[in-house]
């Protein structure tokens, strides 16, 4: 999945897949983790926001199921 950078003390960048609602966030720390069933206005949203980390603690953090990717799936 491409990852689009994203200017937040938190995040580094954002991927979305329209057709499988998910959607791939890399931390700063180099994590990355995949959020399932992801509405699209949400990414749309997180991409938009003048504030990514924020956006993501309110509207994403615990609210979609989410998995660490390990380094070969990255």
């Amino acid at each position: 999945m491409v990852r689009n950078p994203v200017r937040s003390s938190n995040l580094k960048s954002v991927g979305y897949d329209l057709r499988s609602g998910q959607m791939e966030i890399e931390f700063q720390s180099g994590k990355v983790y995949r959020y399932d069933r992801v509405p699209q206005i949400l990414h749309q949203g997180l991409l938009a926001t003048p504030s990514a980390g924020q956006f993501f603690n309110d509207r994403i953090l615990n609210r979609f199921q989410a998995v660490e990717l390990k380094e070969q799936e990255k």
